[in-house]
Order: structure tokens, then C-alpha cells, then sequence
């Protein structure tokens, strides 16, 4: 499989990388550093990184416009993404030729070549594997890039997705590169002021349910007030990772600019995933996001969250 991916992308001229809505470091690790690896290949290829543009993770580095693509010539990569409605372009089927590079659980076939597999800890540990076992090349900023996204997606290897091979990758990157990982960790997690007092917001009026279930609302209004994006809200939801009394938790953030809600589920034991796919949404067991058009079925929402909480808990 690795091989025919090589060999796809050696006969494009023209290749677009996209990723999931709401990307997350993951995502745009994946995306940016399969940009660098195919440039450092192929310095003649005309290679672009497109979806919207999230001031959190501006560190990651910058992206393109998707304008004037001749559709038939071009081959888009998609990584990080289960399914067409989550893909970040704006129209998938004008795309004749496509790859798709994901860890999320298989939930459908939308390329002509899929490297799926859901027991890795994140795409960017495949992208990895995929420089590793062919003949594209890894340079530093990649590797970097590639790094971020593995610890993002592991929570600095904390998660039960973090596996033997997860670590060997990572450890392969920072001998073959020298990659200073303080340096790293810092553009990672270092906040504004304004996100430090938002985080106080966020702590002091999270509701939890009976059985368990942590949530928040947060209008564009509270937004403003504390000069945060729905993004970066978004992306804050592993700050309850470690909360004893929660089994799962959710924060419903305004997005006035897309006319949308943004739904990010975290679980410590529970599959969320199946819930977040009855409202058009999707992810990893234990992760998953939602778009909704406003707050009107957050309570439903909570409401299924609860009650799975509530089953979960029987069992144990």
C-alpha cells in the first residue's frame, strides 16, 4: 500500500492536501507535513495545503486557497477525515483522482486509494510509517510538524491509543532530527492571558449531569468577551481529561462565521461515536465531533450522553 501511494503521488504534477473540518493538530500536522515531505521529494511539484485557517494553531504553519484547480489533473490527499461530509474542500467529486490517509474507524469509501487504519494513534504516526516504508523523503520542518500531531493526538502519550510502535516513531523522529522537544512543546501550549481567564469561565459554569456528563455552552457573545474563536474553544476540551467525576464531556461552541455550532465529545470509557453519528457527525470512540445549526439539540444531545453514561456505568 505504501508503495502505490508513492507511486500516485510521483505521477501528479499538481496535488492538494485537505483534512477534516475543525482541524486539530492532528490534522493539520498530517496535512502541512505530507506538504513538506512531497515538496522535499518532488521539489518541482506544485503542492497546496488548503481548508480554513485557525489562529490557534498559526505555529503549524501557513495554508492555501483552493482557486483555479483543474480537477482532472490534479490529485487530492485527504488526511485525517472518515467520511466526504467532514472533508474540508468545497466540493470533494470535482476531484477525479484521490488518497485518503486516516486512523478514525472506517465508516465509508470515498478515494481510490485508502490507507485506513484505526489502531494507529493518529495520522500523522501513518504519515510517518508512510516515509518510512517508501521512497518519500522526511525533512525537519515535516518531522517537527509530524511530532506535534502525535503528541497531540496521544496527549503527550497518555492515551490507550499510544501503542509500542507510537512511541518508536516518535523517538525515531527526535534522533533522526534532532528535534528539540521543549522548543515544541512550547509553541503547543503556551496561552494568551485571555485564554487563562477564559478558562476560568469555562471551569466555573461546566454542568455536570447525574450519571456523569460534563458541558458547557459558549455563544459568540462570551466569545467577543473574552477574545477566543470557536476553534480554540474547541481544541480546550482536553482540560477535563483528568476531572474525577466525569465519564464524558462535550462543549457546544457558536461559530458565527460558518452560521453553525461546533460540537467537540471527549469520553474516559464510553463510545461516543455512534451518538455523534445520529446528528451527522463522527470520530474515534473516545473522540468526536458534531455540527450543528444552532444550540437547539444540545440538551438532546446531553440528554443521549447521559443515558450511555448511565449504561456504561451497570456494567462497571
Amino acid at each position: 500500500m505504501y508503495k502505490d501511494i508513492f507511486k500516485v503521488i510521483k505521477k501528479f504534477d499538481n496535488i492538494v492536501i485537505a483534512r477534516h473540518i475543525n482541524a486539530d493538530m492532528d490534522a493539520l500536522g498530517s496535512q502541512l507535513g505530507l506538504k513538506n515531505i512531497i515538496l522535499e521529494t518532488f521539489p518541482n511539484k506544485k503542492v497546496y495545503a488548503i481548508g480554513a485557517y485557525s489562529s490557534k494553531f498559526k505555529f503549524v504553519g501557513p495554508l492555501d486557497k483552493e482557486e483555479n484547480i483543474d480537477y482532472d489533473n490534479t490529485l487530492l490527499i485527504v488526511t485525517d477525515t472518515p467520511k466526504t461530509s467532514r472533508v474540508d474542500v468545497e466540493d470533494i467529486s470535482l476531484y477525479k483522482h484521490r488518497i485518503r490517509i486516516d486512523h478514525h474507524p472506517f465508516e465509508e469509501k470515498f478515494c481510490d486509494v485508502e490507507l485506513v487504519n484505526e489502531n494507529k494513534s493518529s495520522t500523522c504516526e501513518m504519515i510517518v510509517d508512510l516515509c518510512y516504508d517508501s521512497k518519500l523523503r522526511l525533512n525537519k520542518s515535516a518531522a517537527e510538524k509530524l511530532y506535534m500531531g502525535i503528541v497531540a493526538d496521544t496527549n503527550r502519550f497518555l492515551y490507550p491509543c499510544t501503542s509500542f510502535d507510537t512511541l518508536l516513531v516518535a523517538s525515531k523522529l527526535v534522533k533522526d532530527f534532532e528535534l528539540e522537544i521543549p522548543k515544541l512543546y512550547e509553541m503547543m501550549y503556551l496561552r494568551s492571558i485571555d485564554e487563562i481567564r477564559f478558562m476560568g469561565y469555562f471551569f466555573q459554569n461546566l454542568k455536570v449531569t447525574e450519571n456523569g456528563v460534563g458541558y458547557i455552552e459558549i455563544t459568540d457573545e462570551i466569545q467577543k468577551e473574552y477574545k477566543m474563536d470557536p476553534a480554540s474553544i474547541g481544541n480546550m476540551i482536553g482540560e477535563l481529561s483528568y476531572v474525577n467525576e466525569l465519564l464524558v464531556w462535550v462543549t457546544f461552541s457558536e461559530d458565527v462565521k460558518q452560521n453553525l455550532v461546533r460540537v467537540s465529545v471527549r469520553s474516559r470509557g464510553p463510545a461516543i461515536n455512534t451518538i455523534a453519528m445520529q446528528y451527522n457527525g463522527g470520530g474515534h470512540k473516545l473522540a468526536s465531533g458534531i455540527r450543528l445549526p444552532n444550540f437547539d439539540l444540545s440538551d438532546e444531545i446531553v440528554q443521549k450522553l447521559d443515558e450511555l453514561c448511565y449504561e456504561y456505568n451497570k456494567k462497571e
